[in-house]
């Protein structure tokens, strides 16, 4: 338990803390084992903890933003809503750890050990995640966006499920929260079947002339009882392009690929070409306009037969069923066919 001396030196502030590990050099050992101390509320300012024994403390809610925690050994804390927004935990051992409700946005974790962890309903927003140890620690509500992870994170055996619940485990974190959703909330369940059963996916050039025309091909997908999702991407962000196009395409019923004019089209069918060879592909272009570039894919089999060439909206919009739906969704029907 944290003696007499620790406590009031805490109550002195930052400045004699930090004076008096200066002086007794980083291995002072502060020791609050399972102390429930309420002046751990009202730190002002970072304090240098670095190197502490921390097992087993009790420092629900504290608020610990800035603090330098390096190499600090928290195994087993309890740290339930407390702050740690901008604390440096490099290296430190969070295993076991309670850290339910806490606050980890934008916070560099990389190399902490959070094994077998209580992280339920902790924020992760944009959390460097690089070479943490994730391994066995619960995730039940946690609140994932943004996050960095590499080869080094070790995310096994993650428990998305509350305390009460059958334990379900997951290896990503990144999906954990949606893989709670899906089982347990039919909403979710349904939306993802009204996605996949109907999703069409629009590629295409979106520029000052061919745009209203991709805008009228969407609206009229819509009258027909489809989702209709268009990609328009910043050429200069192609380090995206390939996941977003195959995450797109992946979920759609079938693609239609206006290939009039459009530098970047060939590109997306090549990564669907590659990668997406279950989703049907129908090519459209207008009567006399160029095409851009090779397109050696067509005759893939995942690729409708020719291509439709239409002279204006109105006529694409007027035959759409005949010419883009129809043979589309023959195709569908060709290709679960030979996967079932």
């Amino acid at each position: 338990m944290a003696n007499d001396e620790d406590v009031a030196l805490l109550k002195q502030g930052v400045a004699a803390w930090n004076k008096r590990r200066r002086q007794q050099g980083m291995e002072a050992f502060f020791d609050v084992m399972a102390n429930r101390n309420p002046d751990l509320h009202v730190w002002e300012g970072p304090m240098d903890l670095s190197l502490a024994n921390l097992i087993g403390a009790d420092l629900r809610g504290a608020n610990l933003s800035g603090t330098n925690l390096f190499i600090t050994d928290l195994t087993g804390a309890n740290l339930i809503g407390a702050d740690l927004s901008g604390a440096h935990l490099g290296k430190a051992d969070l295993s076991m750890a309670n850290l339910r409700g806490a606050n980890l946005r934008e916070m560099d974790l990389s190399g902490v050990d959070l094994s077998m962890a209580n992280l339920n309903g902790a924020q992760l927003l944009g959390t460097n995640l690089c070479d943490v140890t994730l391994t066995g620690s619960r995730v039940y509500g946690v609140s994932v966006w943004g996050i960095k992870v590499n080869e080094g994170t070790r995310q096994q055996n993650l428990i998305i499920t509350d305390h009460d619940e059958p334990v379900i485990t997951v290896d990503d974190i990144g999906v954990a929260q949606f893989i709670y959703l899906l089982l347990n909330y039919q909403a979710i369940r349904k939306v993802i079947d009204t996605i996949t059963a109907k999703a069409v996916l629009i590629l295409g050039r979106f520029s000052e002339d061919q745009k209203p025309v991709l805008d009228a091909l969407r609206n009229e997908l819509r009258k027909h009882d489809y989702l209709p999702m268009m990609f328009d991407f910043d050429p200069t962000t192609n380090q995206t392009i390939s996941e977003t196009v195959k995450t797109l395409a992946g979920m759609s019923r079938f693609v239609i690929a206006d290939i009039t004019d459009a530098r970047s089209v060939p590109q997306e069918l090549q990564i669907i070409d590659t990668h997406c060879r279950t989703v049907a592909v129908r090519l459209i272009k207008k009567r006399g306009e160029p095409e851009y570039g090779m397109l050696d894919f067509r005759n893939s089999p995942w690729f409708v037969k020719g291509r439709y060439e239409y002279e204006n909206a109105e006529e694409l919009i007027t035959s759409i069923k005949e010419n883009i739906i129809g043979p589309a969704e023959a195709k569908v029907k060709e290709l679960r066919k030979g996967n079932s």
